[in-house]
């Protein structure tokens, strides 16, 4: 009788894990968004500038301008024909739908906020997500007399050429430092510190 019931409980117990199972498949929905290129890939990507587009530069048809701030300082005052596509929403199924098409079309997408940290973010995001058709609006802008002021701002070029460095450094790895074998060991002699003894008497 008990082994019976031991045969009972075991079966008992995987039809419950194979409904678990077979529940888990069917409710398991794919992620939407997918990322398709790894950070390794994105961050050599970076090392070039050609990710960078200047203000001379955009107004070209096929040039779309995603201004990745707030709705508020959209309205504030914005770049002629932006599209306002804040990063929160950037991956919402509207704001997808808009940069697939524009993808289709072989449009460049040139990001911009108040400054290139701003829309850094979502420039990464979308990069890793496939978008090789991004570009980020290398300006600042500001307000004068409400009106939109944007300064082109200067790329920081680096004094030492670092990436020449990291070359150099593993070449030279392979040249070890020699260690003479035939030279005696030095001994080691190991002194004892005697204990200081207690003053002696007392009151």
């Amino acid at each position: 009788m008990k082994e019976l019931e031991k045969v009972k409980r075991i079966s008992i117990a995987s039809t419950l894990f194979i409904l678990a199972v077979l529940i888990g498949v069917v409710t398991y929905e794919r992620p939407k968004n997918m990322y398709t290129i790894n950070t390794k890939s994105t961050l050599e990507k970076l090392t070039k500038n050609d990710y960078l587009a200047s203000i001379d530069n955009i107004h070209n048809e096929n040039v779309s301008l995603i201004d990745v701030r707030s709705q508020y300082e959209y309205e504030k005052g914005h770049l002629e024909s932006a599209i306002n596509m804040s990063t929160p929403e950037i991956l919402s199924d509207d704001s997808q739908s808009i940069l697939k098409e524009l993808k289709e079309d072989n449009k460049t997408v040139v990001l911009y906020g108040n400054n290139p940290q701003e829309s850094n973010i979502p420039f990464l995001l979308l990069t890793q997500l496939g978008y090789d058709n991004i570009k980020l609006l290398n300006v600042e802008i500001s307000y004068f007399q409400n009106q939109l002021v944007t300064d082109q701002i200067a790329i920081e070029k680096p004094i030492a050429d670092i990436k020449a460095f990291i070359n150099e450094s593993i070449k030279n790895s392979d040249t070890g430092i020699e260690i003479d074998n035939n030279k005696p060991a030095k001994k080691i002699i190991i002194v004892q510190k005697k204990k200081k003894k207690g003053a002696e008497g007392g009151c």
